[in-house]
């Protein structure tokens, strides 16, 4: 595991408490806002531009919605939610190493970064949450805590020292270091659109027996397939770092601006019951109220359940005295 010391990750009142809006704090103190990250702007710019072509007929098919309402779950819910975040990030679970690598190369197809970099950024938010120096806060503004802090060179997110702090357990493993290698993540997220679009041109083209049948019904299948259910991952993860620090219900005290929102909890399936999150970080269950459903939980029960998910975390007791949430090292399995 990472190497945190507790005690230094102990959270206290910032000024989310005192004002619960935008606008109150600074950026963090080693983003360089004139510093554009050019690579992000342009995928970002290029993938929603991409996506826009849905609204083309010629390129519609009802395949590629089918496609594109699934891969929320495949890749969002199982990629992201699972994989990066609840395993991960806060160990919430273990499973089999094949099944966790299989999680993981789904995410990445998510075009989120890599695993070891989504880690280390999402457990020193934790640390820092709604602080100066949280990365995505959006009391900064929400644009920013929404997708404006990708687009700018944050130093400390680049630092050696950063990944060698809260991504040494994730980084370790030889299997994520490649990853961060030579863009290859880039070129799995490359390979998996390919991979739709040939596919779709294969079926088109057999099914109907004409060369431009199988390029309509391959390039339907990338869009909605690819590009579009890519934007919606993008954006309902983002709605977890912004508007689930804005807007929604608290069951615990937390001592910063983490809210269950109804709304980002159903998209998200699950991940939007964000204050129950910041409460216990390491619980495998985020929803905690009966009427708080949690897909994500319940994909982890269900591989307990055939013997793939084992020493599964649950809620811990101490919620009920309204303590104040668990450390950076809860946070991670840090002993």
């Amino acid at each position: 595991m990472a190497q945190v010391q507790a005690n230094e990750a102990a959270p206290h009142a910032g000024p989310a408490d005192q004002h619960g809006s935008m606008g109150h704090l600074p950026l963090p103190s080693t983003v360089q806002k004139r510093q554009i990250l050019w690579p992000y702007l342009i995928s970002l710019l290029t993938i929603h531009a991409l996506a826009l072509l849905a609204f083309i007929p010629w390129l519609f098919s009802w395949t590629g919605v089918a496609l594109a309402v699934c891969g929320l779950y495949l890749f969002g819910t199982l990629g992201i939610n699972l994989c990066y975040h609840r395993l991960l990030t806060h160990r919430s679970f273990a499973c089999p190493l094949w099944l966790e690598r299989f999680f993981a190369t789904i995410g990445v197809c998510c075009l989120q970064d890599t695993p070891g970099r989504w880690v280390a950024i999402h457990r020193f938010h934790h640390q820092h949450s709604d602080e100066q120096e949280d990365p995505h806060s959006p009391l900064v503004t929400f644009f920013w805590g929404h997708m404006g802090w990708l687009l700018v060179k944050n130093e400390r997110l680049n630092s050696v020292a950063t990944y060698e702090r809260y991504a040494r357990d994730v980084l370790r493993d030889p299997f994520y270091f490649r990853l961060e290698k030579h863009l290859l993540w880039a070129w799995v997220y490359l390979a998996h659109a390919v991979l739709f679009y040939m596919i779709g041109f294969a079926i088109g083209w057999a099914w109907n027996g004409e060369y431009m049948e199988g390029v309509q019904f391959g390039l339907s299948l990338l869009v909605w397939g690819v590009f579009v259910r890519t934007v919606a991952v993008w954006h309902i993860t983002w709605s977890v770092n912004s508007v689930t620090h804005m807007w929604g219900y608290q069951n615990y005290p937390t001592g910063e601006n983490s809210r269950n929102n109804f709304f980002v909890g159903l998209v998200s399936n699950g991940e939007g019951w964000h204050n129950n999150h910041h409460a216990d970080q390491r619980s495998a269950a985020h929803g905690h109220r009966w009427f708080e459903f949690d897909v994500t939980y319940i994909t982890i029960w269900i591989l307990q359940k055939i013997g793939l998910a084992w020493d599964v975390i649950k809620p811990s007791p101490r919620l009920h005295l309204h303590e104040k949430p668990a450390t950076l090292g809860d946070a991670i399995g840090e002993p």
